[in-house]
């Protein structure tokens, strides 16, 4: 079945369906271009579906390379709510009722964050786990 026909299909039956995603997406988009705005990323790749992924990454402190993370089947979902809460911890929003606001509601949640004015950019919060500290210990050679 060709996906018009069954776009179509769905707007003669529920139309409503189709105008609900639509303003999902249309917010989504909108919070994403604030929301790098605010941390000083270009408004452009709210856009490009592969690049939001690599600046969200970065947002956040991770590698980029994390990014490919969503591209793993069961992981992704996981992965998903991670960086989701990890997003919110970036503007400042570090309690465990935050987290659990942001994955309920996380679109409108993450539009809250693009557009409250009390709301900024703190910095990433990733730290990576496998970062080698050299400490000298004095007398020992």
């Amino acid at each position: 079945m060709n996906l018009t026909i069954a776009i179509q299909e769905v707007w003669v039956k529920q139309p409503h369906l189709i105008l609900i995603a639509g303003f999902i997406i249309l917010v989504g988009f909108v919070s994403k271009m604030k929301l790098f705005a605010k941390a000083n990323q270009p408004i452009a790749a709210a856009f490009v579906p592969v690049w939001d992924l690599m600046v969200i990454m970065k947002i956040i402190g991770r590698p980029t390379k994390h990014a490919w993370y969503f591209a793993i089947p069961v992981l992704n979902i996981f992965f998903g709510f991670k960086v989701i809460v990890q997003l919110a911890q970036a503007f400042g929003k570090r309690t465990y009722t935050d987290a659990l606001l942001v994955c309920l509601f996380n679109v409108f949640y993450v539009l809250n964050l693009a557009l409250s004015y009390e709301e900024e950019y703190v910095g990433p919060v990733y730290k990576s786990t496998f970062e080698t500290s050299s400490t000298v210990v004095e007398g020992v050679a």
